[in-house]
């Protein structure tokens, strides 16, 4: 029976045996609650709730639950983005650890002033709630544009994972690639970037520019440095970037038979390899000390 009535019907079983669960001993409350729950369908603590709810006005009306009164107004919200700004932007958890140490500086050079009951809310306050408030403060800051879930999410868990321990040996031709920006300070706009491209095996690296992060031009980079290798490719592990998991390059590599594989997302070290080929290329970005290793492993190839 449970399942076939309507909402309506609930209310009406639950206003019939309200008044008798009350005044009801323990057993006879146990036999209302099975008969209860055997006409709804409810799980018995849900029916338990909802008998104790008290009546409103009318026997069939029960009382809403009372919402929780806010204890965070807008005098903290506004402290809470001060600070957001005055730390560089951070997470909730890392904003939680520095409030201690921001909120007595802001103080100090009178940018915030709190009283001691808001003051005491901001040192004790949780970092979700502060992830919470910051969410008018964020999608502003970002132009009015909400943070998008991965749009490459389906084709990203279609590439098997490798990580750092999985290589045993590899032959020459399987490469971890990454992505170098070269954006400075600032990741917004567009500038070049470099891809990165290092033979696990060997230790052969090319670096090649990108004028954009576009899959096609990934695919034009990866085809350019299967000329510049003295061997065939024989498989790419990306990272999740979506530069790479996207329905433009992992196609192309399976067409061009090539091993595609990810690493985990947020594990940096199970792309070492080419990671530390990348920090080399920002400190040096003429490609000057990557070159250099690409030029030897050439003379000892010849010789």
């Amino acid at each position: 029976m449970a399942g076939k009535i309507s909402m309506g019907a609930r209310r009406e079983a639950l206003s019939a045996v309200m008044e008798r669960y009350r005044s009801a001993k323990r057993a006879e409350k146990g036999r209302i609650l099975d008969e209860l729950c055997a006409t709804t369908g409810w799980h018995r603590k849900h029916a338990v709730r909802a008998l104790r709810r008290r009546a409103t006005v009318g026997p069939d009306a029960i009382e809403a639950p009372r919402e929780r009164k806010r204890r965070y107004g807008a005098t903290i919200k506004d402290a809470m983005t001060a600070l957001w700004e005055a730390s560089d932007r951070v997470c909730g958890k890392r904003l939680k650890v520095m409030i201690p140490t921001l909120l007595p500086a802001l103080e100090q050079h009178g940018r915030l002033q709190l009283g001691q009951p808001d003051r005491d809310c901001v040192l004790v306050i949780s970092a979700a709630t502060i992830d919470r408030l910051l969410v008018d403060a964020k999608i502003a800051a970002s132009g009015g544009r909400r943070r998008r879930a991965g749009f490459y999410s389906a084709i990203r868990r279609e590439v098997p994972i490798r990580t750092f321990n999985d290589w045993n040996s590899p032959p020459p031709g399987f490469c971890e690639v990454d992505m170098v920006a070269h954006g400075g300070t600032s990741v917004a706009g567009s500038f070049i970037q470099t891809l990165t491209m290092v033979d696990v095996a060997t230790g052969w690296t090319e670096c090649l520019p990108l004028v954009t992060r576009e899959g096609s031009l990934v695919v034009e980079a990866i085809n350019r440095a299967q000329s510049l290798f003295p061997w065939l490719l024989r498989g790419v592990d990306f990272d999740n970037d979506s530069a790479f998991m996207n329905d433009v390059v992992v196609p192309w590599c399976r067409e061009q038979k090539l091993e595609v594989t990810r690493s985990r997302a947020y594990k940096k070290n199970d792309q070492a390899i080419a990671r530390q080929s990348g920090w080399e290329a920002r400190d040096n970005q003429d490609g000057e000390s990557v070159s250099r290793r690409g030029d030897d492993c050439r003379d000892d190839c010849r010789a």
